[in-house]
Formats: C-alpha cells, sequence, structure tokens
C-alpha cells in the first residue's frame, strides 16, 4: 500500500481504495505526519461510516501514508485555539471517532510504520488488530509537551498491562515493535517489505469467515470485556446460543461431522 509522501491541499484527507472485501483507509497527511487535524478527524469518521453500511467490505486496514502512522493531534491547531470548550468539543469528536472503530462492524486491522505518538498510539490501541514493521515505535508522549496522554490512556490500558501503560504515560519514552508485541499493544511486527503481505493474510482469514459471525463476535467480544465474569459468560453464552442457531454454524458444524469444508457460499450475510 504504497501512498504518495506529498499531499496538497487539492486531495483528500484520507485515500481509500478497495481490493476484494478489503477497504484501505490512509491517513494522507504526510507532511505533517499524519496528524489528526479536526477535519482529518471528521475525514475519517466519515470514510468508517460509510464502510460500515457496505456489506462488500469484510475487513477495514488502517494505515498511515509517508514515513509515519500518525503523530497525534494536530498541536499547532489546538494551539491557535486556546479555549476550554475547543478543547472539550475537540477531545469529544476524537473520543467518538475511537469508539465508531469499535462500534464498526468490520474489524479494523492498523497497518504501522514509522511513529505511532499520543492519539496516534491511542490509534493503533482502538483498532481491532496491529501489524507493524519491525522499526516502528510508539509512544504517549504528550507528557513531553505537558499533557498527559488522558484519552490514549483509556485503550492503552485496556491492551497493555497497568505498570507496563503507566510508565509509557509518565515518561512519555517510546517503545519498539518488539516491544510492543510482548505487552500486547500489537499482534505481529514483520521486517518492512513484508508488512503488506502479512496483513493481506490476515484479512484474508477473516474475509474468509461468515460475515454476520464476525460483526455478532466483534461487537459481544467488547460488551463482554465491560462486565464482571458471571454477566459476561451469562451474555455469552446467549450469544452463542443464538450463533448456533444462525445458518452459517449450522452449515460449518456440517460440514465439520461430514469432514468437508463448509459452503457458505449461499448465506447472503457471506
Amino acid at each position: 500500500m504504497n501512498a504518495s509522501n506529498v499531499a496538497t491541499d487539492l486531495e483528500p484527507l484520507v485515500l481509500q481504495r478497495r481490493r476484494g472485501g478489503v477497504a484501505f483507509l490512509t491517513l494522507n497527511r504526510p507532511a505533517q505526519y499524519n496528524a489528526l487535524s479536526e477535519q482529518m478527524m471528521a475525514a475519517v469518521h466519515a470514510a468508517l461510516d460509510a464502510v460500515a453500511t457496505d456489506t462488500s467490505v469484510r475487513v477495514v486496514v488502517m494505515g498511515g501514508a509517508g514515513k509515519a502512522f500518525c503523530a497525534g493531534h494536530d498541536l499547532k491547531q489546538m494551539k491557535a485555539n486556546p479555549s476550554l470548550d475547543y478543547y472539550q468539543r475537540l477531545f469529544d469528536d476524537c473520543s467518538r471517532l475511537m469508539m465508531r472503530i469499535q462500534t464498526l462492524p468490520q474489524p479494523v486491522i492498523a497497518r504501522v510504520q514509522g511513529i505511532a505518538t499520543a492519539a496516534g498510539c491511542q490509534l493503533v490501541a482502538m483498532c481491532d488488530l496491529a501489524v507493524a514493521a519491525d522499526d516502528a515505535r510508539f509512544a504517549v508522549s504528550g507528557v513531553n509537551v505537558g499533557l498527559f496522554c488522558a484519552t490514549p490512556s483509556v485503550p492503552l490500558s485496556r491492551n497493555v498491562g497497568r505498570k507496563a501503560a503507566f510508565e509509557m504515560l509518565v515518561t512519555g519514552e517510546f517503545i519498539d515493535a518488539p516491544t510492543a508485541v510482548q505487552r500486547g499493544l500489537i499482534n505481529r511486527c514483520v521486517a518492512a517489505d513484508g508488512l503488506d503481505q502479512t496483513i493481506d493474510t490476515m484479512a484474508a482469514a477473516i474475509a474468509a469467515k461468515p460475515q454476520s459471525v464476525i460483526a455478532a463476535g466483534k461487537a459481544l467480544f467488547y460488551r463482554q470485556l465491560e462486565l464482571g465474569v458471571a454477566p459476561a459468560y451469562q451474555l455469552a453464552g446467549q450469544a452463542m446460543a443464538c450463533n448456533m442457531m444462525d445458518d452459517a454454524a449450522q452449515e460449518g458444524v456440517s460440514a465439520f461431522i461430514d469432514k468437508r469444508k463448509p459452503n457458505w457460499s449461499a448465506d447472503p450475510d457471506t
């Protein structure tokens, strides 16, 4: 996924392309390391809304043009608008964008190269899956400019152990991609020239599964995380019972018993 390193005012803030059942959304402010300006966040949110209702899209891959994935919020824009109302609105908009990733029916894979800092690291943590080049680096570095990364701490602390997350938040120091894998922030790190192939393989594996099952499973996964163990089991049990009544599960189980591949092509959701 090679995007141009130079963006002009005439180019879209989010590059979009499709290949099969995969939608590629690329942040396109390479000269600003894909900083999340107000306009960028609105463009990403609109792109996600469009994808959410497109049943031909099975997986979303989110990346960044140029040398970086995303360097976080646009600090110049923030400094130019010194009002509490503005900052509250800005961070509310960012939180809604992050939650849109979670509520999207399709799994979202972050494709990370270069740096992912502050809200850029938050974006990685909010994506359902993440694959990075082995030279990528991650930080929640707001504290270095006197701004604790409070909103990035929400998904970070839900991906990474508490002490590791807090260390990143209070030191602002970078971690490398192998450390990010070890701590659970990303799924895999690979050589840069193998990044797209790894993501293609992962996306294909997801796209081969029944769409309705993946969408329901993603929604259940995040709902149960917010519950205690007993209510989580209750919710999960109900979800599995309903899933088992679905045609996709009936066909999949029959195929397993018959020792054949499942035929989900007749399912309108596949």
